[in-house]
Protein backbone atom coordinates (compact mmCIF):
# COMPACT_ATOMS: atom_id res chain seq x y z
CA UNK A 1 0.00 0.00 0.00
CA UNK A 2 1.39 3.06 -0.91
CA UNK A 3 0.14 5.92 1.72
CA UNK A 4 -1.44 5.68 4.95
CA UNK A 5 -3.62 8.93 5.74
CA UNK A 6 -3.83 9.05 9.70
CA UNK A 7 -6.31 11.68 11.37
CA UNK A 8 -5.96 12.29 14.92
CA UNK A 9 -9.22 13.47 16.36
CA UNK A 10 -10.78 15.01 19.99
CA UNK A 11 -14.87 16.21 20.32
CA UNK A 12 -14.70 16.64 15.90
CA UNK A 13 -17.29 14.47 14.41
CA UNK A 14 -18.32 16.71 12.23
CA UNK A 15 -14.78 17.66 10.33
CA UNK A 16 -14.05 13.96 10.40
CA UNK A 17 -17.30 13.72 8.63
CA UNK A 18 -16.31 16.83 6.12
CA UNK A 19 -12.58 14.82 5.74
CA UNK A 20 -13.80 11.72 4.67
CA UNK A 21 -16.31 12.43 2.03
CA UNK A 22 -13.44 14.47 0.46
CA UNK A 23 -11.07 11.31 0.83
CA UNK A 24 -14.26 9.03 -1.46
CA UNK A 25 -13.30 11.52 -4.35
CA UNK A 26 -9.76 10.92 -4.53
CA UNK A 27 -8.28 10.12 -7.99
CA UNK A 28 -5.35 8.07 -6.47
CA UNK A 29 -6.90 4.77 -4.22
CA UNK A 30 -4.49 3.16 -2.66
CA UNK A 31 -4.70 4.07 0.82
CA UNK A 32 -5.88 3.72 3.74
CA UNK A 33 -7.34 5.71 6.62
CA UNK A 34 -6.41 5.92 10.09
CA UNK A 35 -8.32 7.61 12.65
CA UNK A 36 -7.71 7.57 15.84
CA UNK A 37 -9.95 9.19 18.45
CA UNK A 38 -7.92 10.54 21.11
CA UNK A 39 -10.39 10.14 24.42
CA UNK A 40 -13.39 12.50 22.67
CA UNK A 41 -16.85 12.32 24.27
CA UNK A 42 -17.88 13.44 21.05
CA UNK A 43 -17.10 10.11 19.05
CA UNK A 44 -16.83 9.69 15.30
CA UNK A 45 -16.98 6.28 15.10
CA UNK A 46 -20.80 6.23 13.63
CA UNK A 47 -18.97 8.74 11.20
CA UNK A 48 -16.00 6.31 10.05
CA UNK A 49 -18.64 3.42 10.09
CA UNK A 50 -20.97 5.63 7.54
CA UNK A 51 -18.12 5.47 5.35
CA UNK A 52 -16.77 1.70 5.70
CA UNK A 53 -18.48 0.64 2.33
CA UNK A 54 -16.73 3.98 0.74
CA UNK A 55 -13.45 3.69 1.85
CA UNK A 56 -10.35 1.18 3.70
CA UNK A 57 -10.89 3.41 6.93
CA UNK A 58 -9.70 1.84 10.46
CA UNK A 59 -11.21 3.44 13.54
CA UNK A 60 -9.23 3.64 16.80
CA UNK A 61 -10.06 4.83 20.23
CA UNK A 62 -7.40 5.47 23.10
CA UNK A 63 -7.28 7.39 25.93
CA UNK A 64 -6.59 10.98 25.66
CA UNK A 65 -3.02 12.19 25.59
CA UNK A 66 -2.52 14.76 22.50
CA UNK A 67 -1.64 14.91 18.84
CA UNK A 68 1.52 13.80 18.83
CA UNK A 69 0.68 10.42 20.59
CA UNK A 70 -2.13 9.84 18.77
CA UNK A 71 -0.23 9.76 15.69
CA UNK A 72 2.05 7.53 16.88
CA UNK A 73 -0.61 5.41 17.70
CA UNK A 74 -2.20 5.34 14.36
CA UNK A 75 1.05 5.16 12.70
CA UNK A 76 1.94 2.18 14.84
CA UNK A 77 -1.27 0.32 13.27
CA UNK A 78 -0.71 1.37 9.42
CA UNK A 79 0.26 -0.34 6.53
CA UNK A 80 1.58 2.37 3.81
CA UNK A 81 5.02 2.84 2.56
CA UNK A 82 3.83 6.91 3.50
CA UNK A 83 2.21 8.42 6.30
CA UNK A 84 0.25 11.45 5.26
CA UNK A 85 -0.55 13.19 8.51
CA UNK A 86 -3.57 15.56 8.37
CA UNK A 87 -5.62 17.42 11.19
CA UNK A 88 -9.11 16.75 11.32
CA UNK A 89 -10.20 19.96 10.40
CA UNK A 90 -9.14 19.36 6.76
CA UNK A 91 -10.83 18.71 3.34
CA UNK A 92 -8.68 17.76 0.45
CA UNK A 93 -9.31 18.29 -3.49
CA UNK A 94 -9.78 15.59 -5.38
CA UNK A 95 -5.93 15.44 -7.07
CA UNK A 96 -4.20 15.78 -3.73
CA UNK A 97 -3.26 12.27 -3.10
CA UNK A 98 -2.34 11.70 -7.28
CA UNK A 99 -0.48 15.49 -6.85
CA UNK A 100 1.55 13.40 -3.96
CA UNK A 101 1.92 10.29 -5.85
CA UNK A 102 3.53 12.37 -9.10
CA UNK A 103 6.05 14.70 -7.19
CA UNK A 104 7.46 11.09 -5.27
CA UNK A 105 7.71 9.65 -8.88
CA UNK A 106 9.16 12.52 -9.87
CA UNK A 107 12.31 12.98 -7.44
CA UNK A 108 11.57 10.31 -4.53
CA UNK A 109 12.02 11.97 -1.07
CA UNK A 110 12.24 11.15 2.33
CA UNK A 111 9.73 13.59 3.75
CA UNK A 112 7.58 16.41 2.18
CA UNK A 113 4.72 18.89 2.94
CA UNK A 114 2.19 20.94 1.45
CA UNK A 115 0.51 24.98 1.67
CA UNK A 116 -3.14 25.32 2.79
CA UNK A 117 -5.49 27.58 1.21
CA UNK A 118 -9.34 28.76 1.96
CA UNK A 119 -12.03 26.77 0.45
CA UNK A 120 -14.80 28.83 -1.49
CA UNK A 121 -17.10 27.63 1.62
CA UNK A 122 -15.35 29.34 4.37
CA UNK A 123 -16.78 31.88 6.27
CA UNK A 124 -15.33 35.27 5.54
CA UNK A 125 -13.86 34.58 9.27
CA UNK A 126 -12.38 32.04 8.12
CA UNK A 127 -10.91 33.00 5.13
CA UNK A 128 -9.22 35.95 6.69
CA UNK A 129 -7.92 33.72 9.60
CA UNK A 130 -6.53 31.70 6.82
CA UNK A 131 -4.77 34.72 5.23
CA UNK A 132 -2.92 35.34 8.88
CA UNK A 133 -1.67 32.28 8.64
CA UNK A 134 -0.01 32.27 4.73
CA UNK A 135 0.67 35.89 4.27
CA UNK A 136 3.87 37.42 3.71
CA UNK A 137 3.24 40.48 5.67
CA UNK A 138 2.11 37.99 8.67
CA UNK A 139 3.96 34.77 9.34
CA UNK A 140 7.15 35.86 6.23
CA UNK A 141 5.41 33.13 4.13
CA UNK A 142 6.99 30.08 5.89
CA UNK A 143 3.94 28.05 6.05
CA UNK A 144 4.40 27.28 2.20
CA UNK A 145 4.72 30.06 0.01
CA UNK A 146 7.10 30.91 -2.78
CA UNK A 147 8.28 34.60 -0.24
CA UNK A 148 9.38 33.17 2.82
CA UNK A 149 11.99 34.66 5.54
CA UNK A 150 12.83 31.16 6.56
CA UNK A 151 12.73 27.35 5.04
CA UNK A 152 10.07 25.44 4.94
CA UNK A 153 9.20 22.80 7.85
CA UNK A 154 6.37 20.48 7.10
CA UNK A 155 2.82 20.95 9.76
CA UNK A 156 1.11 18.53 10.60
CA UNK A 157 -2.08 19.40 8.75
CA UNK A 158 -0.29 18.35 5.95
CA UNK A 159 2.77 16.37 6.46
CA UNK A 160 3.88 13.17 4.76
CA UNK A 161 7.06 11.06 5.78
CA UNK A 162 8.56 7.53 4.85
CA UNK A 163 6.85 5.26 7.57
CA UNK A 164 10.52 3.92 7.99
CA UNK A 165 12.07 7.14 8.63
CA UNK A 166 9.26 8.20 11.11
CA UNK A 167 10.14 4.50 12.92
CA UNK A 168 13.60 5.66 12.79
CA UNK A 169 13.01 8.97 14.10
CA UNK A 170 10.77 7.84 17.16
CA UNK A 171 7.51 9.64 15.62
CA UNK A 172 6.59 12.73 17.03
CA UNK A 173 7.71 13.95 20.47
CA UNK A 174 5.39 14.11 23.65
CA UNK A 175 4.58 17.55 23.05
CA UNK A 176 1.03 19.17 23.69
CA UNK A 177 2.29 22.01 20.82
CA UNK A 178 5.39 22.81 18.78
CA UNK A 179 5.40 18.80 18.22
CA UNK A 180 5.06 19.26 14.28
CA UNK A 181 8.03 21.27 13.75
CA UNK A 182 9.65 19.09 16.29
CA UNK A 183 9.91 16.01 14.14
CA UNK A 184 10.72 18.61 11.14
CA UNK A 185 13.59 19.76 12.63
CA UNK A 186 14.83 16.13 13.48
CA UNK A 187 14.08 15.13 9.95
CA UNK A 188 16.62 17.86 8.29
CA UNK A 189 19.13 17.48 11.35
CA UNK A 190 19.39 13.75 10.53
CA UNK A 191 19.97 14.39 7.11
CA UNK A 192 17.07 12.98 5.29
CA UNK A 193 15.79 15.03 2.37
CA UNK A 194 12.63 17.16 2.69
CA UNK A 195 10.77 18.71 -0.05
CA UNK A 196 7.60 21.17 -0.13
CA UNK A 197 4.87 20.19 -2.96
CA UNK A 198 3.28 23.47 -3.96
CA UNK A 199 0.12 21.94 -5.45
CA UNK A 200 -0.60 19.24 -2.67
CA UNK A 201 -2.45 21.75 -0.68
CA UNK A 202 -5.65 20.91 1.35
CA UNK A 203 -8.51 23.14 2.28
CA UNK A 204 -7.82 24.11 6.11
CA UNK A 205 -10.59 25.67 8.41
CA UNK A 206 -8.91 26.25 11.25
CA UNK A 207 -11.74 28.33 13.89
CA UNK A 208 -14.16 30.56 13.26
CA UNK A 209 -13.61 32.78 16.32
CA UNK A 210 -10.79 35.04 16.98
CA UNK A 211 -10.76 33.92 20.30
CA UNK A 212 -9.84 30.30 19.56
CA UNK A 213 -7.11 31.57 16.95
CA UNK A 214 -5.44 33.23 19.23
CA UNK A 215 -5.43 31.01 21.86
CA UNK A 216 -4.10 28.67 19.09
CA UNK A 217 -1.12 30.90 18.04
CA UNK A 218 -0.40 32.02 21.80
CA UNK A 219 0.36 28.45 22.00
CA UNK A 220 2.09 28.13 18.86
CA UNK A 221 4.66 31.22 20.05
CA UNK A 222 5.16 29.20 23.66
CA UNK A 223 6.22 26.16 22.09
CA UNK A 224 8.65 28.01 19.90
CA UNK A 225 10.33 28.79 22.84
CA UNK A 226 10.32 25.84 23.74
CA UNK A 227 11.96 24.39 20.54
CA UNK A 228 14.80 26.97 21.19
CA UNK A 229 15.91 25.48 23.90
CA UNK A 230 15.79 21.78 22.21
CA UNK A 231 17.41 23.07 18.98
CA UNK A 232 19.43 26.85 19.44
CA UNK A 233 20.45 26.11 16.06
CA UNK A 234 17.50 26.28 13.95
CA UNK A 235 16.47 29.48 16.22
CA UNK A 236 16.26 32.74 13.73
CA UNK A 237 15.50 36.18 13.81
CA UNK A 238 12.31 35.78 11.57
CA UNK A 239 10.88 33.79 15.19
CA UNK A 240 11.58 37.05 16.73
CA UNK A 241 9.21 39.17 14.72
CA UNK A 242 6.02 38.67 15.83
CA UNK A 243 7.57 39.74 19.56
CA UNK A 244 8.86 43.22 18.34
CA UNK A 245 5.53 43.57 16.24
CA UNK A 246 3.97 43.55 19.96
CA UNK A 247 6.40 45.96 21.34
CA UNK A 248 6.53 48.01 18.58
CA UNK A 249 3.05 48.21 18.40
CA UNK A 250 2.72 49.06 22.24
CA UNK A 251 5.28 51.71 21.92
CA UNK A 252 4.00 53.55 19.03
CA UNK A 253 -0.29 54.09 21.13
CA UNK A 254 1.49 55.04 23.95
CA UNK A 255 3.51 57.50 21.98
CA UNK A 256 0.33 58.66 20.26
CA UNK A 257 -1.42 59.23 23.36
CA UNK A 258 1.16 61.23 24.91
CA UNK A 259 2.79 62.89 21.65
CA UNK A 260 1.33 63.03 18.43
CA UNK A 261 -1.45 61.24 17.02
CA UNK A 262 1.31 60.69 13.78
CA UNK A 263 2.98 57.93 15.66
CA UNK A 264 0.51 55.78 14.32
CA UNK A 265 0.97 55.84 10.79
CA UNK A 266 2.97 53.08 10.86
CA UNK A 267 -0.02 50.87 12.12
CA UNK A 268 -2.15 52.64 9.80
CA UNK A 269 -0.07 51.70 6.62
CA UNK A 270 0.73 48.23 7.62
CA UNK A 271 -3.02 47.62 7.95
CA UNK A 272 -3.77 49.38 4.71
CA UNK A 273 -0.98 47.31 3.15
CA UNK A 274 -2.59 44.20 4.71
CA UNK A 275 -6.31 44.76 3.50
CA UNK A 276 -4.89 45.39 -0.16
CA UNK A 277 -2.76 42.44 0.07
CA UNK A 278 -6.02 40.15 1.10
CA UNK A 279 -8.30 42.08 -1.05
CA UNK A 280 -6.38 41.30 -3.93
CA UNK A 281 -5.60 37.18 -3.14
CA UNK A 282 -9.08 36.90 -1.94
CA UNK A 283 -11.39 39.64 -4.16
CA UNK A 284 -13.56 40.29 -1.43
CA UNK A 285 -14.11 43.37 0.71
CA UNK A 286 -15.54 41.76 3.78
CA UNK A 287 -12.59 39.03 3.69
CA UNK A 288 -10.28 41.86 3.19
CA UNK A 289 -11.47 44.13 6.29
CA UNK A 290 -11.51 40.90 8.30
CA UNK A 291 -7.99 40.13 7.64
CA UNK A 292 -6.87 43.44 9.14
CA UNK A 293 -7.76 41.96 12.98
CA UNK A 294 -6.83 38.52 11.69
CA UNK A 295 -3.37 39.11 11.10
CA UNK A 296 -3.32 41.06 14.36
CA UNK A 297 -4.80 38.65 16.12
CA UNK A 298 -2.13 35.98 14.52
CA UNK A 299 0.95 38.31 15.42
CA UNK A 300 -0.24 39.89 18.98
CA UNK A 301 -1.33 35.98 19.98
CA UNK A 302 2.47 34.64 18.78
CA UNK A 303 4.09 37.64 20.01
CA UNK A 304 2.61 37.81 23.45
CA UNK A 305 2.99 33.75 23.73
CA UNK A 306 6.67 34.15 23.18
CA UNK A 307 7.23 36.56 25.33
CA UNK A 308 4.72 35.04 28.27
CA UNK A 309 7.13 31.95 27.54
CA UNK A 310 10.98 33.71 27.10
CA UNK A 311 9.86 35.68 30.63
CA UNK A 312 9.02 32.54 32.52
CA UNK A 313 12.32 30.61 31.13
CA UNK A 314 14.37 33.35 32.34
CA UNK A 315 12.75 34.88 35.85
CA UNK A 316 10.52 32.25 36.64
CA UNK A 317 10.61 29.91 39.53
CA UNK A 318 12.80 27.50 37.53
CA UNK A 319 15.32 30.16 36.61
CA UNK A 320 15.02 31.33 40.11
CA UNK A 321 15.84 28.46 42.09
CA UNK A 322 18.79 27.62 39.39
CA UNK A 323 20.89 31.01 40.58
CA UNK A 324 19.96 30.21 44.21
CA UNK A 325 22.17 26.56 44.00
CA UNK A 326 25.07 27.04 45.59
Amino acid sequence: MRFSIIIPVYNRPQEVDELLESLIHQTFNDFEVVVVEDGSTEKCDAVCQKYADKLPVNYYFKPNSGPGPSRNYGAERSQGEYLIILDSDVIVPDNYLETIRQELDREPCDAFGGPDRAHPSFTPIQKAINYAMTSFFTTGGIRGGKQKLDKFYPRSFNLGIKKSVFEALGGFAPMRYGEDIDLSTRIFANGYSCRLFSEAFVYHKRRVKFSSFFRQVKHSGEARVILKNKYPNTFKLVHLLPAAFVVGNLILVVLAIFNHWLWLAPIMLYCLMVFIDSLLKNKDLKVAWLSVPAAYVQLFGYGTGFIGAAWHEIFGENSQAKTEKP
